[in-house]
């Protein structure tokens, strides 16, 4: 099952499996209590979540991972993100938004490889994969019933006005092998593909 998250610029996703739960993307740091708000309208709570996962590390995608770690949630990383974690903690300091930086020490850190096997002990199937056009350290989660999170990967329909983007279009290959049924997308409406 999956539960979106609508509560400021950012979907996020909370995926439910049968031994645990992976939350895709947060919002913008400072956005805890409209946070919770969303969880209460869904009937799920922060101890809900056992891990959550940035698809990159632009402010407004792990902008609440900081405090849902310390409320005991569980930070997953793909191994090709752990050197941008830290990304975003000027632009959060120019913007004087409190905001406490990522342990990333406390880490579950895992390659793409490796997280088919990961998710599945969460009762999960499906794996991480990388789909670094849009910044180096994006990830995809794709689910072996047909979901794919793609943060801010740009839609597929838009392909033809990016004709010299090699690594979008590498993306959107791999993507497509796993015959997705739904693309989630960071800021826009999801896509049947089907």
């Amino acid at each position: 099952m999956i539960t979106k998250l609508k509560y400021g610029n950012t979907n996020t996703f909370l995926v439910h499996g049968s031994r645990g739960s992976l939350l895709i993307d947060t919002d913008f740091a400072g956005t805890l209590s409209l946070f919770f708000r969303e969880l209460g309208k869904n009937n799920l709570k922060v101890s809900d979540i056992s891990y959550v996962i940035a698809t990159h590390y632009h402010p407004d995608h792990m902008g609440l991972v900081s405090e849902l770690t310390e409320l005991g949630v569980k930070l997953l990383l793909a191994d090709t993100q752990y050197e941008y974690v830290h990304f975003s903690d000027e632009i959060f300091g120019k913007a004087k938004i409190i905001y406490t930086p990522i342990n990333e020490s406390e880490a579950v850190v895992v390659s793409c490889p490796e997280s088919r096997e990961f998710l599945q002990g969460l009762g999960i199937g499906g794996e991480i994969i990388s789909t670094p056009s849009h910044s180096s350290d994006s990830i995809s989660v794709i689910l072996d019933s047909g979901e794919c999170f793609v943060g801010d990967l740009e839609p597929m329909e838009f392909l033809e006005a990016y004709k010299e983007n090699i690594p979008l279009k590498n993306d959107w290959e791999l993507i497509k092998s796993y015959a997705p049924k739904t693309v989630y997308y960071g800021h826009a409406n999801e896509k049947n593909m089907r």
